[in-house]
């Protein structure tokens, strides 16, 4: 142990005790697996029992730890309490080895060593559990270190005993979780970990020297400072070169040279590891791979990567083949700039031939290891790339080929490259260049998951929601939809909008409770059942009451949110009902102002028993409703109320376009922190139908009122500077009026022509049989009408109504030519 000063006790424990203050002890490390043998024998364990590493790994642990004799716990005759005359670690430590105990134990003895000395041994054994190998970790010290170099023979010490502390706030306790896997080099990073964590967890290593007096163990193995490392290579490589014999302590500095590579190489894995997989977007992981290698393992570092891995698909998982394609995805050298871009670029796919290092390493998921690219193999790599020599680059250098997998899936490779004075790849390279490969591939797998998920989620979110038409009947619309920026890119938050009868649109906005699948599966449903009905032109509250009974059905757990209202631009109205949703905001073209409407809150969807109100408000030309979801406005731990006065202040504000004006509401909220959920987003700019544009007339039910009909229509079209589409519009209103006049009751027939992006035409019976498309045969009298109808139409509909029925019809507008 390492002198120490009174500033550097431990608290409780002075320095004037006759024990050196600091808890530094170099430490013997064993590890024994399950069938009782050495898997792992440390510097340390072959100083202090007197056997090579290479000797004991492998051998029975009885025949190199004695473990035999009984040790009286009460005399106090010997120095550091009772040891017995006998060589022997204690019963405590055999029962360990056999596995009789499933508990820590510590204990003390004295052993004599190869020259005959006796030595006094302090030890702690840690029984391990785990899918791993390792069964039992054993701790020794030599207790003879505790003195005080300038103690005298007969100096007093205190009692001494080995024991454990049940936490570890103890001073040093970081330091042994931090350096314990340094002098485990022979296993993996994973089981090294695990051994850290279970001795944390069933006891730190202490000294007690009284009742209450504890020092904690801190491991000192001595291992060299890089400087004292470099000058020892220094003074090796002289001796080698002049032929003279090592120093004598060689063998302890070779040994301490393997220990810090070793060290050095987990440092730099650990780094790495530390370096790569900040995010999980694909592209980026790739160039975070990329870096982490160069320079400091590799001069250059090329990344291929699978095709379907780089498109985000899935793919067998079957071994790679001569037709696999591979895209090189990335590429860091030391070199001159620009000196692989045009021989190597980024972004180039090609398969790779199997006679190549590559293909080795693709198809074997093991790493390919060349000393030095030959000219041989340099003009045979070369051959893959037409019209380009790519052999200045690669001849003479050290490679190494590494693959990128994933459970034991091949995503793709990394070809490392070692400039030629640089020293040759190693096979302690070739495990490290392996052990870096699976942590980037298992990042890479990760991001392309997370890819391939996502690209999932947004083509279930797009297919979802409508792509509606800028312009409908007297109206512009425009849309946004945000997913949630923590929750997931699937959402229950939708828009809609529905051409209804009357040149009138039906605008809905709506929001399922809950995130994920689930709730995009309930919106889905929703959204359709929506859409069902309002072809029924049904009107607001009577939807949403069907809507509820609908959810109802579905399933007891399902809530959701709707806005549903309908414009009518012929009579300047909006009719608007409200199921639990945040009401909508009017902004006024007459003077810009913007107000929330006041509507009926009502209960959202699937709760079940609650009436619903619609309201009629009023709107004047270029008035503009903007509806949105609550994710929109709501951000955690503020009044909601602050959402809504930001977002009829954003709405108000002039935009070029309807697009424009959407960014800015979106800008205005969505830079507020702390937004989580979906938004949908719906703006629709009421403009409204002049009354010039809409001509109506009374058809009674004679027959013979047909030809006025045809007569009234041609006179409006020539009104209209629409002589084209006279014929086609005669014939049609022709069609539709006589199954008007043969079909309805006693109410007189409306007939309707609305000018706008389209000609619309609608006739309103007293009959509530909706005509449907027939197959007439050569000699049937019926069943050409709606054929004729569906034909030469743009589009055509029909819809139930209170009093029977709309049948209707839309005829493509000429574009007028410029004056």
């Amino acid at each position: 142990m390492d002198r120490g000063t009174e500033r550097d006790a431990p608290p409780g424990r002075a320095a004037g005790n006759g024990v050196a203050a600091a808890g530094r002890i170099p430490l013997a490390v064993v590890v024994v697996d399950r069938a009782g043998l050495v898997s792992h024998w440390s510097r340390g364990a072959r100083r202090l029992f007197g056997t090579a590493r290479e000797e004991a790994v492998g051998r029975p642990v009885v025949d190199l730890l004695p473990v035999s004799g009984a040790l009286p716990e009460d005399d106090e005759s010997a120095p550091y309490g009772g040891y017995a005359a006998y060589d022997g670690l204690g019963p405590d430590l055999e029962s360990s080895l056999d596995g009789g105990l499933s508990y820590p134990a510590a204990g003390r003895a004295r052993l004599t060593s190869a020259d005959g000395d006796r030595i006094d041994v302090l030890w702690w054994a840690y029984p391990l559990v785990g899918p791993g190998r390792e069964r039992l970790l054993v701790l020794a010290a030599d207790a003879g270190a505790l003195r005080h170099e300038d103690a005298g023979a007969g100096a007093a010490v205190e009692r001494i005993a080995p024991g454990f502390a049940l936490h570890t706030d103890f001073p040093g306790s970081e330091e042994l979780a931090g350096r314990l896997p340094e002098i485990l080099p022979s296993m993996s990073v994973g089981e090294s970990a695990r051994i850290v964590a279970q001795v944390l967890e069933l006891g730190y290593p202490i000294l007690e020297f009284s009742q209450n007096d504890r020092v904690p163990v801190t491991p000192d193995w001595g291992v060299p400072r890089r400087a004292e490392r470099k000058a020892r290579q220094e003074r090796a490589a002289a001796a080698a070169v002049s032929g003279e014999p090592l120093p004598p302590d060689a063998e302890d500095e070779g040994e301490d040279l393997e220990y810090a590579a070793v060290r050095e190489r987990l440092e730099f894995l650990n780094e790495v590891s530390g370096r790569i997989g900040t995010s999980l977007d694909l592209s980026r992981t790739i160039v975070e791979v990329s870096r982490a290698v160069v320079p400091r393992f590799t001069d250059v570092a090329g990344t291929y990567l699978r095709e379907q891995v780089v498109a985000g698909e899935g793919f067998s998982e079957g071994v790679p083949d001569t037709t696999t394609m591979w895209h090189r995805v990335a590429l860091e050298h030391t070199d001159e700039p620009g000196r692989w871009d045009d021989v190597v670029p980024v972004g180039e796919a090609m398969p790779f031939p199997a006679h190549t290092p590559f293909f080795q390493c693709m198809t074997t998921g093991e790493p390919v290891l060349v000393p030095r690219i030959s000219e041989q193999l340099g003009h045979m790599i070369a051959a893959q790339f037409e019209k380009r020599d790519i052999r200045p680059l690669i001849t003479g250098r050290s490679m190494l080929v590494v693959p990128l997998k994933a459970r034991n899936v091949v995503l793709g490779f990394m070809i490392l490259l070692r400039h030629p004075e640089r020293v040759e790849f190693n096979d302690m390279d070739r495990v490290t260049g392996a052990e870096l490969a699976a942590r980037a591939g298992l990042v890479l797998d990760n991001a392309r998951m997370y890819t391939y998920q996502e690209s999932v989620a947004e083509t279930l979110q797009d297919s979802m929601l409508p792509h509606i038409a800028p312009r409908m009947s007297g109206c512009d619309i425009a849309t946004r939809y945000l997913p949630g920026t923590l929750l997931g890119r699937v959402g229950g938050d939708w828009f809609d909008s529905v051409k209804l009868p009357g040149s009138r649109t039906a605008l809905v906005v709506g929001d399922v409770m809950g995130h994920g699948l689930n709730s995009a599966a309930m919106m889905g449903q929703l959204r359709t059942a929506v859409q069902t009905m309002a072809a029924l032109d049904l009107p607001p509250a009577q939807l949403l009451r069907n809507l509820d009974d609908l959810a109802q059905r579905l399933g007891e757990h399902y809530l959701a949110t709707c806005l549903y209202a309908i414009y009518d631009p012929i009579a300047s109205e909006l009719e608007i009902g409200n199921a639990g949703h945040i009401p909508p905001v009017l902004v006024r073209a007459e003077n810009g102002h913007s107000d929330l409407l006041d509507l009926p809150t009502g209960a959202p969807i699937g709760v079940g028993g609650v009436p619903f109100e619609s309201v009629r408000v009023r709107v004047a030309p270029g008035d503009r409703l903007v509806m949105c979801t609550d994710g929109l406005v709501e951000v955690r731990g503020e009044d909601i109320g602050v959402g809504l006065a930001t977002l009829c202040e954003s709405a108000a504000h002039p935009a070029a376009s309807m697009d424009d004006a959407c960014d800015t509401i979106i800008r205005a909220l969505n830079t507020r922190g702390g937004r989580k959920d979906d938004v949908a987003l719906l703006m629709a700019r009421l403009n409204g139908i002049e009354p010039e544009d809409v001509a109506q007339w009374r058809i009674g039910h004679d027959p013979q009122e047909v030809g006025r009909a045809r007569a009234v229509v041609r006179e409006q079209l020539h009104v209209w500077g629409l002589a084209s589409l006279t014929e086609v519009t005669e014939l049609l209103v022709s069609e539709l009026v006589t199954n008007a006049v043969r079909h309805s009751h006693s109410r007189p027939i409306d007939l309707r022509l609305v000018r706008g992006d389209t000609l619309l035409c609608e006739v309103d019976d007293d009959d509530h049989t909706l005509p449907t498309l027939l197959s007439a045969g050569p000699l049937d009298d019926a069943g050409r009408g709606m054929r004729l109808v569906s034909t030469l139409a743009r589009e055509w509909g029909t819809s139930r109504t209170n009093s029977g029925k709309t049948v209707w019809f839309e005829l493509t507008v000429p574009r007028r030519r410029p004056v």
